[in-house]
């Protein structure tokens, strides 16, 4: 299992959706889609894009586990 971290490649504003895809293993269009979508919803799914722009490392700064 790899650790959730946003890439340095194929990334488009903050990288959240490519680091979704590749965890989900789906396509990073398909993730940006289904955002987009969601966002035609109530909720708090931007503020979660944020949050998780924030807390996610990025790719070169993922610490391993022993």
């Amino acid at each position: 299992m790899t650790a959730l971290a946003r890439p340095t490649n194929g990334r488009m504003i903050g990288g959240v959706c490519a680091a979704l895809a590749r965890r989900f293993g789906t396509s990073a269009t398909t993730m940006r889609v289904i955002f987009v979508l969601s966002c035609l919803l109530p909720g708090p799914q931007f503020l979660l894009y944020i949050a998780l722009w924030i807390l996610l490392p990025g790719e070169g700064k993922v610490r391993q586990a022993w």
